[in-house]
């Protein structure tokens, strides 16, 4: 009988939306055109004029559901910010060891709750400060590590059974990652009770990002190895977080950042489960990366959406039973490539937005950029102000009272079930084509990111596309005057000094006998790579030392460029 009353009430309801259509809106915009045709999502999802009841009326209420239960729509835990809030994880990285120690300091004492590193890219490629390679990108992009001896100076006087830590780093994340190990041991740290995530998420670099060494099937290995460990080692730790921000910014659409990281999820699991690991054992300790982009409510669709797809994944295809297993935990951060030069200051609105649009979507983590990262690495004013722009939202708004306080709204509800829809679409098509990896061999993946880059990159010049004082309200002759954070000229040389000291002192015959059981360990591969690269960080071997040698066994990976 309920079901009856309800299906009629529907039906009125969609008879009332067509009267009011074909009557007070046509009335309407005859008098006064609406500004478009038809309005779309910055992903090119449609949009219609308004939403009622009738839009959501098919949707299980189960998909829906409550905060802290299956498929966690609403929210991964049942209290949200009610009892804590998200983690406020500002990210920094220049110069040495020491320069960057200092940055995570001062931002601690304004009321960061987490620390996150960017690293230079020598450190991300492998190469040590000293190689040629290296020339002129030392410490210029983020912090330069080549030995345990870096990563002491970095995390000097930092509580590591306190303060998480997030490693932004893929194809040398494993070797940063025994670094940090090894600094943990060798403080007398319980590993079980440390916290962060290194990214490791190597798959989306040769989607998007391109920052990678080795081919894909060692490079997907080397992940599957530190999932492996840190199950069995370290009970709270991340060890990896499977990023959708990179596909973003390398331009994709908000459905691809969504749909290609579950994509990349699930060689993961895939692979881990194949060493006969349970899933139940490792699930609960996978963790994601995600941008909030420009369009508001696309974006809380977006994040609700994705839990209930990665819930379903989990449980359905893999056999998942517990609950932690099927709650997907996000890290969040701004968009980068939404900032500007030009009206510098807008920036600080554009970040507050889509930092609100991460909270109100349910993040357990966020990074709001500073206002001059257009120019270069944000000085300490910009990150203190992005920072408090946090502090507002958690502590003045109230947003933090409600959890999931725009679950309900028909549009949001529609625009979640229009994204878990295409989501998975999306995956059973990359299931019919033959997979991940097939598909990043065949340049599947960068076609479609490149595609919505270059529309994007149209819609821009075009002004289809606001980009507010770019392609809107310009200041014709205006000067941007900004101080920004500067380039010491002696961090190469201050960097590579202790570099060479480290290897000057160390054991060489030791370091190159665990060099050869590394190359043995590669060989082999239901063999774990982290134990050796543990022994090898803590001889002092350098992030070269051990990259080099594992070119030797595994070559190197050359893309087929797609245009």
């Amino acid at each position: 009988m309920t079901d009856t009353i309800y299906r009629i009430s529907t039906e009125a309801l969609e008879k009332q939306v067509r009267e009011w259509e074909e009557g007070e809106v046509a009335a309407f915009v005859k008098r006064a055109p609406e500004r478009k045709e038809q309005f779309f999502t910055l992903g090119d999802i449609p949009v219609k004029r308004t939403y009622t009841a009738a839009d959501i009326a098919g949707t299980p209420a189960e998909d829906i559901g409550l905060p802290g239960r299956y498929p966690f729509t609403r929210g991964p835990y049942p209290t949200m910010y009610r009892g804590r809030n998200w983690t406020m994880r500002q990210i920094a990285g220049f110069g040495t060891g020491e320069d960057t120690n200092r940055r995570f300091k001062f931002l601690i004492e304004q009321g960061q709750t987490g620390i996150s590193t960017d690293f230079d890219m020598p450190t991300l490629m492998g190469y040590d400060s000293d190689h040629p390679m290296s020339d002129g990108e030392v410490g210029r992009e983020g912090v330069a590590i080549d030995t345990l001896a870096d990563m002491e100076a970095l995390l000097a006087d930092i509580d590591l059974e306190k303060i998480s830590v997030s490693l932004t780093i893929n194809p040398t994340a494993w070797i940063l990652f025994a670094m940090y190990v090894a600094l943990a041991e060798k403080r007398g740290y319980d590993l079980n009770k440390l916290s962060g995530t290194v990214q490791a998420d190597i798959l989306k670099e040769f989607m998007a990002q391109k920052e990678y060494i080795f081919p894909i099937a060692p490079s997907v290995r080397i992940v599957r190895d530190l999932i492996a460990y840190s199950t069995r080692h370290m009970k709270r730790y991340n060890p990896i977080n499977i990023s959708g921000y990179h596909i973003s910014e390398a331009g994709s659409s908000p459905l691809h950042e969504a749909a290609f990281t579950l994509a990349n999820l699930i060689v993961y699991v895939e692979e881990v489960t194949k060493l006969g690991i349970d899933v139940d054992d490792f699930a609960p300790r996978l963790a994601f990366f995600f941008v909030s982009q420009a369009d508001f409510f696309e974006e809380v669709a977006k994040f609700r959406a994705l839990r209930r797809c990665y819930a379903k994944i989990m449980k359905e295809r893999f056999g998942a039973r517990q609950p932690e297993s099927m709650r997907l935990r996000f890290h969040c951060q701004t968009a980068a490539a939404s900032l500007t030069k030009p009206q510098y200051m807008v920036n600080v609105v554009r970040t507050a937005m889509q930092a609100l649009s991460a909270v109100l979507g349910g993040t357990q983590s966020l990074h709001t950029n500073g206002f001059d990262e257009a120019f270069a690495i944000p000085t300490e004013e910009a990150m203190q102000l992005a920072l408090r722009t946090q502090q507002v939202i958690a502590d003045e708004t109230n947003v933090t009272q409600v959890v999931d306080p725009l679950g309900g709204s028909y549009y949001v509800e529609a625009l979640t079930n229009e994204y878990e829809k295409r989501i998975f679409e999306t995956l059973d098509e990359i299931d019919e084509r033959g997979g991940t990896i097939k598909l990043i061999e065949e340049g599947w993946f960068q076609r479609h990111i490149a595609d919505f880059a270059y529309e994007t990159a149209l819609r821009k010049q075009s002004g289809e596309k606001p980009v507010i004082g770019v392609n809107r309200y310009r200041l014709e002759g205006a000067e941007e005057k900004l101080h920004v954070h500067p380039y010491d000229p002696t961090t190469a040389e201050r960097q590579i000094s202790r570099t060479r000291r480290v290897r000057a002192a160390r054991d060489e015959a030791k370091v190159q006998s665990l060099l050869d059981k590394l190359v043995a360990t590669a060989r082999e591969q239901d063999e774990n790579i982290i134990p050796v690269t543990i022994e090898l960080v803590r001889e002092d071997a350098t992030m070269g030392d051990i990259v080099e040698k594992l070119k030797t066994v595994w070559g190197v990976y050359r893309e087929t460029p797609v245009f």
